[in-house]
């Protein structure tokens, strides 16, 4: 199993900054473009309710999937899940 989900940044200031820009640039972006700020709001927020990294790997460890592991990349604002289920 292999997940590319954005998940919790872990180092300020780039955390304040990043909300900064989540919040107000990719809404007014979505506007701009779809014409729909509303859904590009949602997934802001909804990207803020995923469950931060060592939780989600904690699931899949519960769930049976051996080898469960994770890698951030931009200093946490996406990282890979992986893991095995036979």
């Amino acid at each position: 199993f292999m997940c590319l989900e954005f998940s919790k940044v872990g180092v300020e200031p780039l955390q304040s900054l990043y909300d900064a820009y989540s919040f107000n640039v990719i809404p007014a972006i979505g506007q701009l473009v779809a014409g729909d700020r509303s859904s590009y709001q949602y997934l802001v927020e909804s990207i803020r309710t995923f469950p931060k990294q060592e939780v989600l790997k904690a699931k899949m460890q519960d769930a049976g999937f051996r080898h469960a592991s994770y890698t951030n990349y931009t200093a946490g604002v996406v990282a890979v899940h992986s893991g095995v289920k036979l």
